[in-house]
């Protein structure tokens, strides 16, 4: 008796293993495709959106606060140069950035994060895309753009200006331009990559990664500029073979 207890035993916790492990590979499985699902959306609607600059920024931002008004003339810029203007897609800066797009007669596309609070979709775009995946998103926000304006933002704003300066410091994509506007704000997280740079945590030339300024014009000549003279911008032509148009 005490035997054949032993072996139902045996045979359940088997069964039960057999079953744990599939189910939690099954999981596995469904969350790469959905990530897989999540990257062929992004790159199918986002391949003709012509060459980018995306703008970083503060969901929180007001629009009574000067950083508001400077993306907007950020947005017009981007606009003004043919660039199609990029972010993040919700409000705040990335807002403003989007509506100075339209204003000044541009392209507005937005990757938006669904989150459980402050992250909606702001009502000037002329495209946008709904993401579950933070990284999903880090990735197509950064693919199609050849300039990156930061205004003054959060952790999310910070994960995106480190996680783009990482990719050019590693030489993992070109060398693009990055502009970071607002002196003020930027001034003790300028003054810690001084204390890294004499730790030697970091070289002294990735100082020279990104610009800091107050002036829009400044910050705009400097993408000018640099894209000019490093890029040659291509703009991808659909192809009737796979169904484009």
């Amino acid at each position: 008796m005490k035997k054949s207890h032993s072996v139902k035993n045996g045979f359940f916790c088997f069964h039960f293993f057999v079953f744990f492990c599939f189910f939690s590979r099954w999981q596995e499985l469904k969350n790469v495709l959905q990530i897989a699902g999540e990257f062929i959306k992004g790159f199918r609607k986002l391949h003709f959106v012509g060459p980018c600059i995306t703008v970083f920024g503060s969901a929180r931002t007001k629009e009574s606060n000067p950083y508001y008004q400077a993306a907007v003339s950020f947005g017009v810029e981007i606009a003004k140069m043919g660039f199609t203007t990029m972010t993040g897609g919700g409000p705040g800066i990335m807002e403003a950035a989007n509506r100075g797009a339209q204003k000044g007669g541009g392209k507005s596309v937005g990757c938006n994060i669904e989150l459980p609070m402050e992250q909606f979709p702001n009502p000037y775009l002329d495209l946008t895309i709904d993401f579950k995946q933070f990284y999903v998103r880090k990735v197509l926000l950064l693919k199609y753009s050849y300039a990156f304006v930061v205004l003054p933002g959060g952790y999310g704003t910070l994960d995106e200006l480190f996680e783009t300066i990482t990719l050019i410091q590693t030489k993992k994509t070109a060398r693009f331009p990055i502009v970071l506007f607002g002196q003020s704000y930027w001034s003790k997280m300028l003054d810690f990559i001084e204390v890294m740079d004499q730790e030697g945590t970091i070289s002294t030339r990735d100082k020279d990664l990104f610009m800091v300024t107050d002036s829009v014009e400044e910050g705009m000549k400097f993408i000018s500029t640099f894209v000019q003279d490093h890029f040659i911008l291509k703009k991808n032509k659909p192809a009737w073979v796979i169904g484009e148009r």
